[in-house]
């Protein structure tokens, strides 16, 4: 019997794509008002270091998935460039009841939410 030989940017395609869809499962349980941050998704999803992965994952990522409902670990919208209007993420984020500090981040104390641990 012949072993089927997987080549290593096979592994590696299969491993981003796994990652990313883990990201995308995590992110739609980010509750209406609430916000979650790159790093704490992608701990959840068993990698705390790959929370610019998680971005990656975010960018152009399917309408279902909430994206806007992420935000860097000061609360800050890094990634609103992503929305094609720069202030849409914040009009969503604020139709969600988000409150903004004075800098503009999101007031991490008041809508903070973690996703449970892997």
């Amino acid at each position: 019997m012949k072993k089927k030989i997987i080549r290593t940017e096979e592994k590696k395609s299969k491993a981003k794509i796994d990652f990313f869809n883990k990201v995308y499962k995590v992110t739609k349980k980010i509750p209406f008002g609430k916000v979650s941050t790159y790093g704490d998704i992608a701990e959840a999803c068993g990698i705390r270091s790959s929370a610019r992965t998680v971005g990656w994952a975010l960018n152009g990522c399917r309408p279902d998935i909430p994206a806007h409902r992420v935000v860097n670990r000061f609360g800050a919208l890094t990634g609103k460039i992503h929305f094609g209007d720069p202030n849409l993420m914040e009009e969503l984020l604020r139709n969600e009841g988000i409150e903004f500090d004075e800098k503009g981040c999101v007031r991490l104390d008041k809508h903070l939410w973690k996703p449970k641990q892997k």
